[in-house]
């Protein structure tokens, strides 16, 4: 069988389909360019990880704020500059952590294309395919690549993630096939016209793929702080240098470290930063446990999931099955020669064909005449024969789809299904399957026999389904089995609500009807692929957040629709692409840790935010008193950062890569600024009464501005180093380690000489000192009160 090309740089080029190209077409394609060369990654490139953490806003301010102390000294107080150094190189380097673990985790679940060449079908990479490809299709392949259709067995396409279109197109040769689109049903080949950024949607596909920085609440929520910070830093800024300017008899250099030793405590600059690194640490941990995360958000999203849907073939069950019995119906039907043949009929069988080719071997003298392949929809499959010049046409399906309705046949197979067996009917009919638009028709088919076939239940699927229900994750198990036996297997594994199964062919179409039902049920069975795609909306009508797992192309469009999309790693290659989270060794029991990770992240960059708002809230309290009040600021820039070195920075560091099993919550914004921002003013206003007591006590001249700052900074350390204890809890030994490490650390600064002249900080006499003491208790027990109030509303507003 051969074919002429349509591509326009060869008009009278020919390709034998049935070979494909030869190694000197493919070089010689290969040598003018004409190769799928689309770059799909799946992670950022290093130039991008280094451009993101580098060249931030507060990156750029911290810098320019930087360069101006470097110019009028001295270098001690621009030590907060080589902070901001040091936490950008840990994000990058963890991030490029990432990226490799990505790589070589997208390496191994990256699908291969098999494609015809030299006579031999051989899977190939992607970006390998060249123009004139010959590229074969089975159920669940993705189209690669733009082309037209040389063979086609039954072959049903889904455009829907092109198109939106969600009913799959039948497609006959010479039909095109776009990139993007995945089989169905059926099987067929497709030469390749358009490759690389040529293909339709090929720009689509590398976004699809790509692994993204996409929105989330999280990210969004610290976005939205930044904006409200960068609205009040700027004019703060200017009221403050003037100020300085005036007090400081216009030296002009003073002014200018007062100025940014107000400002540099106001950027919360390593927030950012400490997020991308818990999500980097995070894919790290999960890529360990061969957890591929297409989407970075995907860690957060999945630990605010609150229903899972769970398709039971490949997630509940094991891929493979055995034929316990073969039924026969009636006794002058050749049941197993038929059977023997239909697994002929696929070239790339399901679980349960395969299950019947290894208990029914292919019996001598059928030839297949035609085909109709097996789809979600149909629910069945079938095959006409010539055998010994008759033609018999012979389905397998669903009992409810192939028996007549109130036929005893389909009570035994309900018995067997509530057992927890799954039970397919084969009957011989006279209508051909050559017209597949043709409804079927009952009344015409001949019962022949009922295949129960056992499934084998995943070891892990019962621990790891009641580690959801101990987190409060409701359960859906949605299924196209029947609902009966799909009922018997979600019983054995302890779901609630599995003795009451509901069969989907009778859920309501109106969605708010249909929302009502997955309330008040647990287990569904013949669910069609659009009625998947349902059920995910009306529990998003709910206020849901909806992860959906699966393997199959019946999958897909629910996978996608869902909040969170989970695919195995065996299942098809378009459940694989739409899917945010992969599990590429098929376990089940790989969520709980893709859960815990992301409550991990989320509860950990929550605590930490509590730690730089606070900072950002008592930084510009203290700028605006200063201001009003008209006095010198009380600290230098070397101050400040010696502060944010032991309350802020280095545990934040240990703080938001700790282990974190709280639940997600939603509203992390509005939490934080809650309690950050009174446990900040409650800081400021004790730091800054504590240094007007120290300048009326010192005098308040140029020589006792020393003293005076030690006061001050003495109280603010005692009062945020409270607040570090507060988010230090529930306490662990590292967690107390931690926390005293910080005070001990604060403690050997003020204490040793070299150390108290570099940071200029010496507490003089023994009266102000315990004054600031007595403050920073009094603002700490203020904090403590603040802190329980506001989280016992929290706790009911929740």
């Amino acid at each position: 069988m051969t074919q002429e090309t349509t591509t326009d740089d060869a008009p009278g080029r020919v390709i034998d389909t049935t070979r494909g190209l030869s190694a000197a077409d493919v070089a010689e394609r290969v040598a003018r360019g004409e190769v799928n060369d689309v770059p799909v990654r799946s992670s950022r490139s290093v130039g991008e990880i280094v451009r993101a953490n580098v060249f931030t806003r507060f990156n750029a301010i911290i810098g320019v704020l930087f360069v101006i102390i470097l110019a009028v000294g001295p270098i001690q107080d621009g030590l907060f500059g080589f902070v901001i150094v040091a936490n950008t190189g840990i994000g990058i380097i963890q991030e490029l952590r990432a990226k490799k673990t990505l790589d070589r985790l997208a390496v191994i679940g990256e699908a291969k294309p098999r494609v015809r060449r030299d006579g031999v079908t051989v899977p190939v990479s992607a970006d390998e395919i060249v123009l004139d490809d010959i590229i074969e299709l089975g159920s669940g392949d993705k189209g690669v690549v733009d082309g037209i259709v040389t063979e086609a067995a039954g072959l049903e396409v889904d455009e829907s993630l092109l198109t939106g279109e969600a009913d799959p197109v039948l497609k006959k040769p010479g039909d095109p096939i776009m990139s993007g689109s995945f089989v169905v049903a059926g099987n067929g080949a497709f030469r390749a016209t358009r490759v690389g950024k040529d293909a339709y949607a090929a720009q689509l596909m590398e976004e699809a793929s790509r692994f993204t920085l996409v929105a989330s609440e999280l990210r969004g929520g610290i976005s939205t702080i930044l904006k409200y910070v960068t609205w009040v830093l700027i004019p703060t800024a200017i009221a403050l240098v003037i100020s300085q300017y005036r007090i400081n008899e216009s030296d002009t250099p003073e002014a200018i470290r007062r100025m940014v030793a107000g400002v540099v405590p106001m950027v919360p600059e390593g927030l950012v930063l400490l997020t991308s690194l818990a999500f980097a640490v995070g894919v790290i941990r999960l890529g360990r446990r061969q957890c591929l995360v297409q989407e970075l958000p995907a860690i957060e999203g999945l630990a605010r999931v609150d229903v899972v849907c769970l398709d039971k073939t490949g997630t509940l069950t094991e891929g493979g099955m055995n034929v316990t019995d073969v039924r026969a119906l009636d006794a002058a039907l050749p049941v197993r020669d038929a059977l023997g043949a239909l697994g002929t009929t696929d070239p790339r069988p399901n679980a349960s064909l395969q299950a019947i080719i290894d208990a029914c071997p292919a019996p001598s003298g059928w030839t297949c005449a035609a085909t109709i392949p097996f789809s979600s929809a149909r629910k069945y499959s079938g095959a006409t024969f010539e055998v010994d010049g008759e033609r018999q046409t012979w389905l397998l399906g669903a009992p409810e789809m192939l028996a007549k309705p109130g036929d005893a046949i389909l009570k035994d197979a309900e018995e067997l299904g509530s057992q927890g067996l799954r039970v397919l009917l084969l009957v011989r009919t006279g209508a051909p399957v050559e017209d597949l638009a043709a409804p079927y028709d009952a009344d015409s088919a001949r019962p022949a026999a009922l295949v129960v076939l056992e499934q084998r239940l995943r070891h892990d699927a019962a621990d790891t389904l009641a580690y959801f229900a101990d987190q409060g994750v409701a359960t859906k198990v949605i299924s196209g089995d029947n609902a009966v036996s799909v009922g018997a297997v979600a019983a054995k594994l302890g779901i609630p609500g599995a003795d009451h199964p509901v069969d989907a062919r009778t859920l309501p179409d109106d969605r708010e009807a249909m929302a009502d039902i997955l309330e008040n049920n647990t287990v569904f069975g013949r669910v069609t692929p659009q009625q998947k795609r349902d059920m995910v909306a009306a529990l998003q009508s709910r206020g849901h957040t909806v992860a959906m797992t699966g393997d199959g192309v019946n999958d897909v469009l629910a996978l996608k629709d869902a909040d969170i999309g989970v695919a195995m790693g065996s299942g098809s290659e378009a459940a694989r692409g739409v899917a945010q989270i992969v599990l590429l060794n098929n376990s089940f029991s790989a969520l709980p840790s893709v859960v815990g990770e992301g409550r991990r992240v989320i509860g950990n960059i929550e605590r930490v935010s509590n730690l730089f708002l606070t900072k950002t809230a008592y930084a510009v309290l203290l700028a605006i008193l200063v201001v009003i009040v008209n006095v010198p600021y009380p600290f230098l820039p070397r101050h400040l950062t010696l502060l944010a070195w032991f309350t802020i920075g280095t545990p934040a560091f240990f703080l938001a890569l700790a282990p974190n099993k709280e639940r997600a919550r939603t509203g992390f914004v509005n939490r934080v600024l809650r309690t950050a921002a009174p446990a900040g003013v409650i800081a400021g206003a004790a730091c800054f009464t504590a240094y007007m007591i120290a300048r009326d006590y010192y005098g308040g001249t140029e020589e006792t501005r020393s003293a005076e700052t030690s006061i001050a900074t003495l109280t603010l350390f005692l009062v945020a180093l409270w607040v570090l204890a507060i988010i230090a809890r529930p306490y662990t030994w590292w967690r107390v380690v931690l926390v005293g490490a910080m005070a001990a650390g604060f403690a050997l600064v003020i204490s040793v000489p070299w150390l108290q002249k570099f940071f200029d900080l010496k507490l003089v006499g023994t009266t102000m000192p315990w004054t600031a003491v007595g403050i920073a208790v009094v603002a700490a027990v203020l904090v403590e009160i603040v802190w329980r109030i506001i989280g016992r509303r929290m706790a009911v507003d929740a």
